[in-house]
């Protein structure tokens, strides 16, 4: 019992600070994960334990951007089912293939996701001086080629998510960087929200299919809430620059740390 409650002091920070960085740049498994590796779960039960955790992360942050998310329905009922449709997928892809696959795999993911999180860093200034984006974007998107490839890459997103999910958050912002015009709080909301119904439809299948240590979603989950609705406050405030960049070097040193790991 000693041994649970020092596991909880140490979750449930864990999980606060796992919530503030998916919110503000979609890497909370950069935290959550490794914690729950740190208290001594199998790689495996850590992602499907991180998966159920995760879920609080999306109805936190779902609480405090009700704003955004009220301003672009239309566009969260685009992405929502794919995101959700993609998991089932990356869910049963999870269970199907081995535990050591599954360690050797990660840490290629989470290297691409911060790279590409890095490269996203001036997106906004370039934005802002390039005046004719809005309406390039817009004719694209009545394209019925360019609307499937952006449906086929939000697709695999959940998929990822279902799989794995740490830095999932940084691939979905990054397509939805370059396919519409909404500010970046607005699209992080979109993003927070459809990842949490994702992490949801993962963990109704691993609850019959997989073990969940539910002891510690508890202490996590109840930190991934109170960051997750702190998240969106700071991405009203600090310019997301300045994040992207503190997450993405995070991101390439947990991908080196992992590599180790499985590799070496």
């Amino acid at each position: 019992m000693t041994e649970y409650w020092q596991h909880f002091l140490f979750l449930l920070p864990m999980g606060i600070l796992a919530g503030i960085v998916s919110t503000t740049a979609g890497l909370a498994s950069l935290v959550s994960y490794p914690a729950l590796l740190a208290v001594g779960v199998p790689p495996l039960f850590a992602n499907v334990t991180n998966t159920a955790a995760l879920v609080m992360t999306g109805l936190g942050a779902t609480v405090s951007s009700h704003k955004e998310l009220g301003e672009h329905r239309k566009e969260l009922i685009k992405i929502l089912p794919l995101t959700i449709g993609g998991s089932i997928i990356g869910a049963w892809l999870l269970l199907a293939a081995p535990a050591s696959t599954f360690e050797k795999a990660v840490p290629f993911f989470v290297l691409v996701a911060g790279l590409l999180l890095l490269s996203q860093v001036n997106k906004s200034k370039k934005n802002e001086l390039n005046l004719t984006r809005d309406d390039s974007i817009e004719n694209d998107a009545k394209h019925p080629l360019y609307r499937l490839i952006v449906s086929v890459g939000i697709l695999l997103v959940g998929m990822y998510c279902g799989y794995f999910g740490a830095a999932g958050g940084v691939l979905l912002l990054a397509i939805l960087s370059a396919t519409t015009t909404m500010p970046f709080a607005s699209y992080n909301a979109l993003k927070n929200l459809s990842l949490g119904g994702a992490n949801l439809i993962a963990t109704v299948i691993y609850i019959f299919s997989s073990h969940i240590y539910w002891g510690l979603v508890i202490p996590m989950g109840i930190g991934l809430f109170i960051g997750g609705w702190i998240g969106p406050h700071i991405v009203r405030l600090i310019p997301d620059k300045i994040l992207k960049i503190v997450i993405s070097i995070a991101a390439v040193a947990l991908a080196v740390d992992l590599f180790l790991k499985a590799y070496f």
